[in-house]
This record gives structure tokens, sequence and C-alpha cells, in this order.
């Protein structure tokens, strides 16, 4: 059986790490953050992933791109994790 992923994660916040984009939605895209198919996986929304107005995901990034991201929040009962490219680009300004 896999050991839960949260209590690692929580100690993560403020971290950058690399994530692959799983999945493109009209309001982001879903990056798993575990290097493993079955890793974790959350939601980046459209606002986290490029600095300016993006009007539709695909337009800054791709199903199969790597890119650094920042776990912003982890939200235990919910087991949700806010994840951010523009604050891993520019962590020193957010």
């Amino acid at each position: 059986m896999r050991q839960d992923p949260v209590p690692q994660l929580l100690r993560q916040v403020g971290q950058i790490t690399h994530g692959v984009v799983t999945k493109l939605v009209p309001f982001g895209a879903i990056v798993r953050i575990e290097d493993r198919e079955d890793g974790f996986e959350d939601f980046a929304h459209l606002t986290e992933l490029a600095e300016g107005h993006v009007d539709r995901p695909e337009d800054v990034v791709q199903v199969g791109d790597t890119h650094a991201v920042k776990i912003a929040s982890v939200d235990p009962p919910r087991r949700r994790i806010t994840l951010s490219h523009v604050q891993a680009l520019t962590p020193e300004e957010h």
C-alpha cells in the first residue's frame, strides 16, 4: 500500500519542484508533481501558468510539458494543493 503523500507535501509548501502537465482544462492545467504515473496531481489555475493575461491554457502549456512549479499551499482535508508556475519563475516577487 502506498504512503499518504499529503504530510510530505505539507513539508514542501514554498518549495519549487518540477511537474508534468497531464491534462488541459478550460481554466488551467492538471500537473503531476511526483515522478511516476500514479503521482500526486492537482490543478494549476490559468493565472498561475504565465505572467500576464492568457485566454487558454494551450496558449502557454501543452500536455507532456515539464515546468517548474511552486507548491503554494496544501489543503489536507480536501486533499488539494495549489501549484504556481509564475511563483516558481519569480519567487522573490511573490
